[in-house]
């Protein structure tokens, strides 16, 4: 069954805290080499992920704060390039360091998922150039949380993934499908296979997504 976890952020933030707990439990005696090891993603190591994680974390809390205040602020005030940096500046230091800076980022955020709801998630209209408000930040914390879990090559796969995650951004991520066909032509192949009537056909690609 579907849930709209943007729309229920208290509920996220609940499930974005557990996801977290599943994570410190999996990079928990991390060492430096397995920081600096090749992680799932092109180009980055785990250290790479991990630190992308901190910085997620802190762009939540920037958002997050700022509707507290009244304030419509973006994730990443210098854009793509200034996340860019901060994850290649922190990437490479020793994995306690990586990891105690994603503990920090973590719980202030966490802090501010509690302040948020006790304001009752104000000022759902600011989007802080992004597709969603402030009541999305958990939902939003959540997917990154778990994605990125299986991204560190750690044992962590999608089968661990909670029920309730799935149940929610399967539906996401199926809505993006039709405009993320590598070939337009392959829209009737897609749809044949969802309906049942044709196999799928092997060429059919998807553009990547995020």
């Amino acid at each position: 069954m579907a849930i709209d976890l943007e729309s229920d952020p208290d509920r996220a933030a609940d499930l974005c805290r557990a996801a977290y707990q599943r994570l410190v439990e999996t990079t928990a005696g991390l060492t430096d080499h397995q920081s600096a090891s090749p992680s799932r993603l092109p180009t980055w190591s785990v250290g790479h992920v991990l630190t992308h994680l901190a910085r997620n974390a802190d762009g939540h809390s920037r958002r997050l704060h700022g509707a507290l205040l009244g304030k419509d602020v973006p994730k990443y005030e210098g854009g793509g390039e200034q996340r860019s940096q901060e994850i290649n500046e922190g990437a490479g230091r020793p994995a306690a360091e990586v990891l105690a800076d994603l503990e920090a980022s973590q719980r202030r955020l966490e802090d501010l998922f509690s302040e948020s709801s006790a304001a009752g998630w104000p000022n759902t209209l600011m989007l802080g150039h992004t597709r969603y408000g402030p009541r999305g930040c958990p939902a939003h914390r959540l997917r990154e949380i778990e994605m990125h879990h299986v991204d560190l090559g750690l044992g962590y796969e999608p089968a661990n993934w909670s029920e309730r995650y799935v149940a929610w951004d399967l539906d996401v991520l199926l809505s993006t499908v039709s405009e993320r066909l590598g070939d337009p032509l392959h829209r009737r192949d897609l749809m044949a296979w969802l309906a049942g009537r044709a196999p799928l056909p092997s060429e059919l690609t998807l553009d990547p997504w995020g």
